[in-house]
């Protein structure tokens, strides 16, 4: 029985550029923390092999520390260690991945073609990016052979894109490839299991999520072989904090009421956008991400909501409000789609808050 973890796409160094800069520094902090907390993990657990799928660092050329703080991880692991870097970590001159002393039960890919590793039961193949792109598939005509040994392959690539530039991989060459398991990378939202012919290949997602595009629960894949060479994952969250967005219609109340009836339990550690929806004549959204982001690690809550039928009963004002209203009016009246309307019914919202001196999102 062989017992792994199969992770990819940490990103070290990510920017966080949305985020505030202490809370930035914080977060960047926090990604190399999780080295260490997986290396603690894999020997908790009693893994064996850790698959690293590339993208481990978000760019090519990292901060040297960054390179030298995954190599210390690294170190405390028992397990033997592969990585196949990525479009973003691609192997060359300049790269950690040369340039950091790893090691010694490290292997890095560093071939854009399939090479393989050894041992007496068990073959690990790989290839790695050797520049930003890799157009043609690493795994088009390979063939594990049937030596009756374990094979595993572990590449960074996309299944079956539209547009051929990171490492395209197709269904055929999958299951003619022979392995036994596939551990795949550059997929940041995690993918089931799928199999194609004998071949079990996943995507484990990234570790961390990094912004509103990366939301829910992030980790790894763990993952047995056992004797009769079957393959079995469970998903492990390990993400720190988690991105969230979390939609509340107000229709008919007040917005914070609403806002408050609706938030989850023990979001301290967590970032979440809110977005108000439904009819309503105007919510103070900087008011209410203001009086709720104590309960968040960071917040955003952004208005989305239209007018209200009746926001129009003023228009007869003799006012500058009753003026601005008319106007609108006759434009939404005589508009010609949905989208024209929708322009219009945001210029009241936005018309009515300055008249109202509220700050709207």
């Amino acid at each position: 029985m062989l017992k792994f973890i199969h992770a990819a796409d940490f990103h070290l160094d990510s920017p966080f550029a949305a985020l505030p800069p202490g809370q930035a520094r914080e977060r960047r902090r926090e990604s190399r923390e999780l080295l260490f907390r997986l290396a603690d993990y894999a020997n908790a657990n009693g893994v064996q092999l850790l698959l690293l799928a590339g993208d481990l660092f978000d760019s090519a050329v990292p901060y040297q520390e960054t390179g030298e703080a995954l190599a210390a991880a690294f170190g405390r692991i028992r397990a033997q260690i592969f990585a196949a870097p990525g479009n973003h970590d691609w192997y060359g001159p300049s790269s950690p991945w040369r340039t950091v002393d790893w090691p010694e039960n490290v292997h890095i890919f560093q071939e854009n073609r399939m090479t393989a590793v050894e041992f007496p039961s068990l073959v690990l193949h790989g290839a790695a990016f050797t520049g930003p792109d890799q157009g043609e598939g690493l795994l088009t005509g390979f063939t594990a052979p049937a030596d009756g040994r374990v094979h595993i392959g572990l590449l960074h690539g996309e299944l079956e894109p539209a547009e051929a530039r990171y490492n395209p991989i197709r269904r055929e060459e999958i299951t003619a490839s022979g392995l036994t398991y596939l551990a795949l990378g550059h997929t940041h939202k995690r993918c089931p299991p799928q199999t194609f012919g004998r071949t079990v290949c996943a995507w484990p997602g990234c570790p961390e999520g990094r912004g509103f595009d990366e939301l829910g629960e992030k980790g790894f894949y763990e993952g047995i072989i056992d004797d009769s060479g079957s393959v079995s994952l469970t998903f492990v969250p390990f993400a720190r904090r988690r991105y969230e967005i979390l939609d509340v219609d107000v229709t008919g109340q007040n917005p914070r009421e609403a806002l408050e009836a609706a938030l989850p339990q023990n979001t301290e550690t967590d970032l979440y956008r809110i977005r108000l929806k439904g009819e309503c004549g105007g919510a103070d959204a900087k008011a209410l991400e203001t009086a709720l982001s104590g309960r968040f690690y960071a917040l955003e809550v952004r208005d989305h909501t239209r007018v209200t039928s009746d926001i129009w009963a003023r228009a007869g004002e003799d006012s500058l409000r009753g003026l601005f209203l008319r106007e609108l009016r006759r434009q939404w009246d005589t508009a010609e789609d949905g989208p024209q309307r929708e322009r219009i019914t945001q210029a009241v919202r936005f018309g009515l808050a300055a008249l109202d001196r509220r700050d709207l999102d």
